[in-house]
């Protein structure tokens, strides 16, 4: 015979509406209550039918998570685990549920995002990426549904609350960094012209050549497609006349396969190549050298994308904010003076 929430009220000596409150944790009821009500849960062995709950409030308590690409592909890369944690620990405060996108195209991720929206499967949506010309933010906008970006939207940035971190600073703060350590043939690589955060990186990184005095060189910007040719690609890169002396890479993933390439080619770091990256992540520290990186607060930023959301979803009159995260130069061993 299955356990009704009238047998925990029972159990629990409240009323059946009290049980109802507490299954939606609603900020009324005492501690003291819930916590009688949720021991009288796991003693009977009560699960809340949620689906139930959900067409009667209409509201499904799960947050829709968008990653730019497929979730196999993605979730190699230590930025988005650690995001989706940030999402996780405020989700799970507010009890919400998670539903991660699986498309592996632009297109692909817009048709599930509509299937989303229209098929009423979450409250809310948090998109882990800013595209230079993003379809996705045109629609939601277009639609009023509740979401919230991990970036800097390009399209109607005025009216999208969104989490970032300066990048176009950040990125100055640690070009400047390899200038006074000497350095003047600085390249950036990983640049991906598809999303936001890449191009103010790129931007923050000619700023302090421009302040330098030091030109800017087409020929020291690498964009991923090239990368793709691996070993070869840097072998390549590094046999032009005047190869550069330090590198700004987009990410620390990225960075350590550099470090990789380049020991195979012989070429030490950080004695004839410095290098420095962004995310912080663990494999930073343990990396040979331990590598200079720029920490984002991968986490806050996961964690404010989706306190964010939740204010939305709970209030949509809400007006859109702009939230900041700081970043910092982690600084280890693999930059040198020139």
């Amino acid at each position: 015979m299955a356990i009704t929430i009238k047998d925990v009220a029972k159990e629990a000596n409240v009323s059946p509406s009290t049980v109802s409150r507490v299954i939606a944790n609603n900020p009324r009821i005492s501690e003291d209550t819930k916590k009688r009500v949720r021991e009288a849960m796991d003693k009977l062995g009560y699960h809340p039918n949620f689906q139930a709950r959900s067409l009667a409030v209409k509201s499904t308590e799960t947050i829709g998570i968008v990653m730019p690409f497929s979730a196999s592909q993605v979730l190699q890369d230590p930025f988005f685990p650690e995001v989706i944690r940030g999402i996780s620990c405020k989700a799970r405060e507010h009890r919400y549920g998670m539903y991660l996108s699986t498309g592996g195209t632009e297109e692909e991720i817009l048709e599930e995002v509509i299937g989303m929206v229209q098929g009423k499967r979450v409250d809310g949506l948090i998109l882990l990426y800013s595209r230079t010309d993003d379809r996705l933010i045109k629609y939601l906008l277009d639609v009023d549904f509740p979401f919230t970006v991990i970036g800097r939207p390009v399209v109607g940035a005025e009216r999208v609350t969104h989490v970032d971190n300066d990048n176009i600073y950040i990125t100055k703060v640690v070009t400047d960094y390899l200038i006074q350590l000497g350095h003047k043939r600085i390249a950036f690589v990983g640049v991906n012209t598809d999303f936001v955060f890449t191009i103010d990186r790129v931007e923050g990184y000619k700023q302090a050549l421009n302040e330098a005095g030091i030109p800017f060189n087409e020929d020291y910007i690498i964009h991923r497609s090239r990368l793709q040719e691996g070993k070869a690609a840097i072998k390549d890169f590094l046999s032009t006349v005047k190869p550069p002396t330090a590198l700004v890479c987009a990410d620390d993933f990225l960075a350590i396969e550099l470090i990789s390439y380049l020991e195979e080619l012989q070429v030490h770091v950080p004695e004839e190549v410095s290098i420095v990256s962004f995310n912080n992540v663990l494999l930073a520290e343990h990396s040979k050298p331990p590598l200079t990186s720029v920490d984002i607060d991968i986490f806050q930023l996961g964690l404010e994308g989706a306190n964010c959301l939740i204010e939305k979803i709970k209030n949509p009159n809400v007006l859109p904010k702009r939230i900041t995260i700081p970043a910092k130069m982690i600084e280890r061993k693999s930059c040198a003076r020139i």
